[in-house]
């Protein structure tokens, strides 16, 4: 069996890849794994189950549930609800697991399943890689060892989760948003009642598009990766700024008063200086990944605060921070993580501090913003290569130190092999569009030519 859990726990198309048999059997592994860890001894084991509007999610959450009450475990459902939320119901709640099932950005037919530890904090690897073993060795026909009569899990209905996700939001909040207007883009998703409520609660006039969830139509047009309504509806409506989620809302970008995007890295620059002057961006650091634009890095040592860099996904921004104890860090693509208020990107909470700077300061969310300029930035995908290579041949390496020569103080080239395809990502970023393009282009041809 190939390995199933990846960098955002286990995805593909429900019903062919992410069965109902496959969705109770992990429950099931993931119930027993933990136990064995001791993280259920002395009590009885607790979970919390929540998913997106997919209309697989249904018959997902069903499976997930009864293989968790099978194995002992009580359940805590708390329906449709973002991906942060049930991360910190499972914290707030005293929880022994928390599963989502959503498949994030992607479109209506797949879905996936992210298990949550205690505390609401992401399954140690090595724990992943366990269930993994367990569920392989008892498909194949390994009884499991049952409770029966009164071991059995018991299933809950917990509707409270709701406002309490909502509270939560509104105590971190550090200022109200009154006189704000702020369109509200819900990718038919899992904040399509959480967003709009809280910002409602916080004072902004809102309007809402991509916020009717049929369980068909999630990221269908609308969300973080398809920002073309939003920035037609800001402008329309005359509103301050837009905020755009995915379809589980662990992630946010924005719009400003005149329809132009503003991207996680610009996000992050924003929020990092409003936390150092609220004395809140601890060891004056915030946290980017490799393809953090050079923009934001020569923006945020421009205001004397340090960028550490970690390679990319939000899994390893989250280990550097936490590692660290650093407070703020993020993606380009919009996973925001504030840990003193969440334990993994929280969309919701991310537009909320967002729109609470330009409510506190006065000021536009374009000139906010503008504290960080980014340079034009070329991603060249290049196939059937080996990309075991890019780190050790010769040619490669005297090209890329060619182009960095050229590029200079203002510019920099990154060459990484992609983790799920044949392919070698190239990115050139440069204070100009052509230059940026023409270099991005030669190394491009060298990738091919050395590594084909």
């Amino acid at each position: 069996m190939g390995r199933l859990f990846g960098t955002d726990g286990v995805r593909g198309v429900a019903n062919a890849d992410l069965t109902a048999e496959l969705a109770l059997g992990l429950s099931v592994a993931a119930a027993h794994v933990l136990a064995e860890a001791g993280t259920f001894e002395g009590h009885r084991a607790t979970a919390v189950v929540g998913r997106d509007p997919r209309a697989s999610g249904e018959f997902l959450e069903a499976a997930v549930v009864a293989g968790l009450a099978s194995a002992g475990v009580d359940v805590l459902r708390v329906g449709v609800l973002p991906t942060p939320a049930v991360a910190y119901l499972t914290g707030a709640l005293g929880a022994d697991l928390g599963v989502m099932l959503s498949a994030s950005h992607n479109a209506m037919p797949d879905n996936g399943i992210k298990f949550f530890a205690r505390g609401g904090h992401k399954l140690a690897d090595e724990l992943e890689a366990r269930i993994e073993n367990v569920y392989d060795q008892h498909r194949s026909g390994e009884a499991w060892d049952r409770p029966t009569g009164a071991g059995v899990g018991r299933v809950t209905d917990y509707d409270e989760g709701f406002d309490k996700y909502i509270a939560h939001l509104m105590g971190v909040l550090p200022n109200r948003l009154d006189g704000l207007k702020v369109v509200l883009d819900e990718a038919h998703g899992a904040a399509s009642r959480v967003s709009p409520e809280a910002f409602a609660r916080a004072g902004a006039e809102i309007v809402t598009i991509g916020a009717e969830p049929d369980g068909l139509n999630i990221n269908d047009g609308y969300g973080s990766t398809h920002m073309e309504r939003l920035q037609a509806a800001v402008v329309e409506s005359g509103a301050d700024l837009g905020i755009a989620h995915d379809g589980d809302a662990d992630r946010c970008l924005a719009v400003d008063a005149a329809g132009q995007e503003v991207d996680g890295d610009q996000i992050l620059a924003v929020l990092a200086l409003a936390m150092r002057e609220a004395g809140q961006l601890r060891k004056n650091t915030v946290v980017g990944t490799v393809m953090s634009n050079l923009g934001f890095k020569l923006a945020m040592e421009g205001e004397g605060i340090e960028v550490v860099q970690t390679g990319v996904g939000d899994r390893y921004v989250l280990e550097s921070m936490k590692e660290h104890g650093y407070a703020l860090g993020g993606e380009q693509s919009g996973h925001v993580i504030v840990l003193d208020h969440a334990t993994t990107g929280d969309g919701t909470l991310t537009g909320l501090m967002l729109a609470a700077r330009v409510a506190a300061t006065g000021r536009s969310l374009a000139d906010l913003a503008g504290v960080m300029s980014r340079l034009p930035q070329i991603l060249i995908n290049v196939p059937d290569v080996d990309k075991s290579r890019v780190g050790t041949s010769a040619e490669l390496a005297a090209a890329v130190a060619d182009a960095e020569r050229e590029l200079g103080a203002t510019g920099r080239v990154l060459l990484r092999p992609s983790g799920t395809e044949p392919l070698v990502r190239v990115m050139v970023e440069a204070a100009d569009i052509d230059q940026a393009k023409a270099v991005a282009g030669r190394l491009a041809d060298v990738v091919k030519s050395a590594l084909g």
